[in-house]
């Protein structure tokens, strides 16, 4: 998202709307980790996790807890400064890392896994960094994702309590995911309706994309 004015004009924009989000005393996604990390989390062996756009910190702390070394990363200061504090509740440590990921130092092949869970970059750039986090990933490492799906337009319009974006363009597909990761093994790859309740945003029916993947070379 770097190189012209008007690229740094959305990268404020998206900066100052998750700030103001993560600035209140409550946790805007509770302090919970997501379901669907929790049951995937616990199938792999203990070792280095990355969190893209960890936000408040909930599933980096929770992997902390099950004794991952965690490195997590967002565009929020206010967003790390609440993790910071779940970890230290948690008695445990975060790496986490605040900026755009091509300025961040996060070494290649370093990662047992990484999570993408409800990680909507901006349209422009997520295709772009969906295939920059396969070389963070060491050889057999595993992807575990869960985000909005293109048909949930539909269910953030008739009940904007579940959340997402409500642009069609950060959404996800499946074919999408299949061009994103195309050096993986998809152990799951599905669209599938769940019901949410997670703090104050994510309340309700929604359509998500759930993906497991694990790298082949």
């Amino acid at each position: 998202m770097k190189g012209n004015r008007n690229d740094t004009k959305i990268n404020d924009i998206w900066t100052s709307r998750w700030n103001d989000r993560y600035s209140i005393e409550e946790f805007a996604y509770g302090e919970a980790p997501n379901n669907y990390l929790k049951e995937e989390l616990s199938k792999l062996p203990v070792g280095k996790i990355l969190f893209p756009a960890e936000g408040e910190g909930r599933n980096a702390v929770f992997a902390a807890t099950l004794g991952w070394k965690v490195t997590a990363f967002d565009i929020s200061q206010e967003g790390k400064n609440k993790a910071i504090k779940l970890a230290e509740k948690n008695n445990v440590t975060l790496d986490y890392k605040v900026g755009e990921l091509d300025t961040l130092d996060i070494e290649n092949e370093a990662f047992d896994a990484i999570a993408l869970i409800y990680a909507h970059f901006p349209a422009e750039i997520k295709s772009l960094y969906h295939k920059t986090f396969d070389k963070y990933l060491k050889v057999n490492g595993t992807i575990i994702f869960e985000a909005f799906s293109k048909k949930h337009i539909a269910y953030v319009t008739a009940n904007e309590k579940v959340g997402g974006p409500k642009d069609i363009d950060s959404l996800f597909s499946i074919d999408e995911i299949k061009s994103d990761f195309p050096n993986f093994e998809f152990v799951e790859l599905e669209e599938q309706e769940i019901e949410l309740s997670e703090g104050l945003y994510h309340n309700g029916i929604g359509s998500v994309i759930r993906f497991i993947g694990r790298k082949r070379l």
